[in-house]
């Protein structure tokens, strides 16, 4: 199972996917869900209700999830949260075949999330240019291996 599709599925639902059960955290996961596809808010949804015992069982996880909550584009949180998941996951087999299962179930979904939140430039002499909003970040690698942020 790929970590890292995982945790880039779940960063933009995750301040909702912490407040599930209050009723305006679930109106607005379900409409930023909307923007992705009829079923991403339910497939966070589903993965979410799987993996939060255990994120909430180990303190670590369970503050990188929040603090990735607050702060998505924090690239050395979203990492200790992709250890911490990987390390319950490798505990958990069944919870891991459980959330492997669930990410093939609709993986359109999911790869919608995270193309827009993930793209790679290869080839060499690469241009990105950063043209929607303040404050929006680019993330990926250019060229032979360089890193932008």
């Amino acid at each position: 199972m790929d970590i890292v599709t995982l945790t880039t599925f779940l960063t933009p639902f995750l301040p909702y996917l912490l407040k599930v059960g209050e009723k305006a955290a679930e109106e607005t996961g379900k409409e930023l869900g909307k923007g992705f596809g009829a079923n991403a808010w339910e497939k966070a949804k589903a993965l979410w209700s799987k993996l939060q015992p255990k994120v909430d069982a180990k303190p670590i996880a369970k503050a990188a999830a929040e603090e990735l909550a607050n702060s998505p584009d924090d690239a050395e949180t979203k990492e200790t949260l992709q250890k911490q998941l990987k390390k319950l996951l490798d505990e958990d087999k069944n919870l891991a075949a459980e959330i492997a299962r669930l990410m093939q179930e609709d993986s359109e979904a999911i790869s919608k999330v995270v193309n827009s939140f993930n793209q790679t430039i290869s080839g060499k002499n690469n241009t990105v240019q950063n043209t929607t909003g303040d404050g929006n970040k680019v993330f990926g690698r250019i060229g032979d291996g360089a890193t932008i942020y």
